[in-house]
């Protein structure tokens, strides 16, 4: 879920402590991500995440190929 997170952000340009901002979450919570320390994001994270992204909920859950 990650990479997928990351290609979103590449897309709008948007670095990690940009993205902790607007989703008004600590830097280290996605770090904590990114490493794959929290493996199953609460609902809550996710809305955060999409809404800060701009993409629902389906565009971060989509299988990568």
């Amino acid at each position: 879920m990650w990479k997928r997170i990351e290609n979103i952000m590449q897309l709008n340009n948007i670095n990690q402590r940009q993205l902790a901002k607007k989703m008004q979450v600590s830097p280290g919570t996605l770090t904590e991500l990114k490493k794959g320390r929290i493996k199953k994001p609460s609902f809550d994270l996710m809305c955060k995440f999409a809404d800060a992204l701009g993409v629902s909920l389906e565009e971060l859950r989509e299988k990568e190929d």
